[in-house]
């Protein structure tokens, strides 16, 4: 007899399948989650009615599915233009972090706008929910709230309260009955999900639903989950400060990797429209070992300060200790510095860092790295009010940057007075005394990282250099 060809084995944790019994998982490689799983006896499908005939794309209505807005403006920007009915959205995040406060600030503004909302919980009671809606002003009438962990119970409050927006918090707490394994797991996770899209499809009901991280940052459950929503967003941020991020990772609706901040304290979640401030440190007067970078987080610019420490080392490896910023790209740079700048930082102690917790991972932040190194290595403060941004190739080229104007806007808006930046076609070079502004910003165009630091005085011209080898 023939071996049936379905996978008998599958993980608990990520939904990996095999055909015979391992001990550890293939795929997120976790120990004794492999169990022999239910297989579902072979069929032929036949045809079945359809929903709805099909039609020429030209005839379909969009009406239905414009974008309304969440009464969160810095949501709003992340999602690319508000809610859009029918739409599943998952939220994922560290413990703690807001997800249920933003949730429920968002379905409090949506219950503003007279539109019917249902907030499910499965992980705290109605009464715990309703203390913090009293504390952030989110009681209305149009707001329901329903406290249950059975997805039969669910369905039939959306039976019932008919709403157009629908939070499930969360889904991992979310069961179904007559489905293998616990809530949470693969299979329920599965089924709770496919349930509640279906819902939203036919419906017309923006469903938004909670997710679970892993100690790495990843979602939790099976991987099918992100591919079956329409958006997921992170949530993101440090427990020790009030900071809060929410980046979309994939959004049919609008752009992705855009980024909404927002500020949460006691007396709920607000939006901070312009975060530059909390990222760029003010000084009294110049300080070595500084420069401001201009990373973009989606379509939007946003100025943060790199600060960098070198110190004499006793040890026989000195110390690379970075925070904020990607340690290879680093590495990288104080090679680069080395080799082409004369900037010797192999016998010293290295510390780099952002202001305010930001997290910089852009290569146009890399000039401004060697500008915070090598202003730390000489003790030389750079000229105030000057931001740096451009890609450091390994021969000390600087190349050019995408969205240069858009970064060169929000620079002038905020007061800075110099930009240094790789030279583009048209422009004319840093060392002539011609030099373009940008709203009454002077901006200099430089080929290379050393003659960035030069034009900044922090290395002179007799500076030794590689010599190219001729006459080979």
């Amino acid at each position: 007899m023939a071996k049936s060809s379905h996978p008998a084995f599958r993980c608990s944790e990520c939904g990996w399948e095999t055909a015979k019994w391992v001990g550890r998982c293939g795929e997120c490689q976790a120990w004794g989650s492999v169990a022999e799983a239910a297989t579902a006896p072979a069929g032929r499908t036949t045809a079945s009615p359809v929903t709805r005939p099909a039609v020429p794309i030209g005839q379909v209505s969009v009406e239905d599915s414009r974008f309304r807005s969440s009464g969160v403006p810095e949501l709003d920007r992340v999602l690319g233009g508000g809610l859009v009915p029918g739409a599943a959205i998952l939220l994922a995040g560290e413990p703690g972090v807001g997800k249920s406060t933003l949730l429920l600030e968002v379905a409090a503004q949506t219950a503003r706008y007279q539109r019917r909302t249902l907030y499910v919980t499965g992980e705290e009671s109605a009464s715990q929910v309703r203390l913090r809606a009293d504390r952030t002003g989110g009681v209305h009438d149009e707001l329901y709230l329903a406290a249950e962990t059975d997805l039969g119970a669910v369905l039939t409050h959306i039976e019932q309260v008919r709403p157009t927006l629908l939070v499930v918090d969360s889904i991992q707490t979310i069961g179904a009955s007559g489905v293998d394994g616990v809530p949470g797991g693969v299979t329920q996770v599965k089924e709770v999900a496919a349930a509640l899209i279906r819902v939203a499809k036919t419906r017309n009901i923006t469903t938004v639903i909670v997710g679970h991280v892993t100690k790495d940052g990843t979602i939790a459950g099976p991987r099918v989950l992100e591919h079956v929503v329409d958006v997921v967003l992170h949530f993101e941020g440090d427990r020790e400060s009030r900071f809060r991020m929410v980046r979309a990772m994939k959004n049919r609706f609008g752009p992705i990797d855009e980024v909404g901040c927002f500020d949460l304290g006691a007396d709920g979640i607000t939006a901070v429209t312009d975060p530059t401030g909390l990222f760029v440190e003010s000084h009294h007067a110049p300080v070595p070992g500084t420069c401001v970078a201009v990373s973009m987080e989606g379509r939007r610019p946003l100025l943060a300060e790199v600060q960098a420490l070198v110190t004499h080392s006793s040890a026989e490896r000195p110390r690379r200790t970075t925070s904020g910023l990607d340690s290879s790209r680093v590495a990288m740079v104080m090679a680069v510095l080395q080799q082409h700048c004369g900037v010797h930082l192999h016998t010293r102690d290295v510390f780099a860092s952002t202001v305010g917790g930001a997290r910089i991972v852009e290569p146009a932040s890399d000039l401004a790295v060697a500008v915070a190194l090598t202003s730390a290595s000489r003790g030389l403060a750079a000229p105030r009010g000057v931001v740096a941004m451009g890609e450091i190739g390994l021969s000390g080229e600087l190349r050019r940057v995408r969205d240069l104007p858009l970064r060169l806007a929000e620079a002038a808006r905020l007061g800075f007075q110099l930009a240094v930046v790789p030279t583009e076609p048209g422009r004319p070079p840093a060392r002539s005394p011609e030099s373009w502004t940008v709203d009454g910003m002077r901006v200099l165009d430089v080929s290379d990282v050393h003659g960035a630091l030069r034009l900044l005085q922090l290395v002179g011209s007799e500076t030794s250099r590689p010599r190219s080898v001729e006459g080979l």
